[in-house]
């Protein structure tokens, strides 16, 4: 499978629960507070055939550690293990960065796992924040990248 056969589209929250559930809830419950806000926007990547081998949500959010204009967060990212290294995660977030500067945001912030700093600066993301335990998930580092031209 190659990134060029994978398409990212917005969707309902209901097709990326399942995802987000296998991949970083250990199948429990992954829903968020805000998952159903008419300001927030949820991306899969999708397989010729149609499945859905990446998720990310994206909402307007005050960034905890630098002053922006119009921020927004990306929570919720999950790849299928099987289709890491395919190019569906830089996909989801070449495609989220985009509609944020296209919907006026001028900065994206995440709390990162730490195995998945790497990605993340891969993408343009850097890191702002020494590592820090999110309670029941594990050791996180926060991140941010600017959007040019905002």
């Amino acid at each position: 499978m190659s990134s060029t056969a994978l398409t990212v589209e917005e969707v309902p929250v209901g097709v990326v629960l399942p995802l987000r559930s296998a991949v970083l809830r250990g199948g429990g419950p992954a829903g968020m507070a805000g998952d159903d806000d008419p300001a927030t926007v949820h991306l899969a990547a999708r397989t010729p055939d149609g499945a859905v081998v990446g998720v990310v949500r994206l909402a307007p959010a005050p960034c905890p550690w630098h002053a922006a204009r119009a921020p927004w967060q990306l929570r919720g990212m999950a790849t299928d293990p099987a289709a890491r290294g395919t190019g569906a995660g830089r996909a989801l977030v070449d495609a989220g960065l985009a509609l944020v500067a296209a919907r006026g945001g001028d900065l994206v912030w995440c709390d990162a796992r730490e195995v998945a700093v790497g990605f993340y600066e891969r993408t343009g993301f850097t890191v702002v924040t020494g590592p820090y335990d999110k309670p029941g998930i594990g050791p996180h580092l926060g991140m941010l990248v600017e959007l040019p031209g905002r």
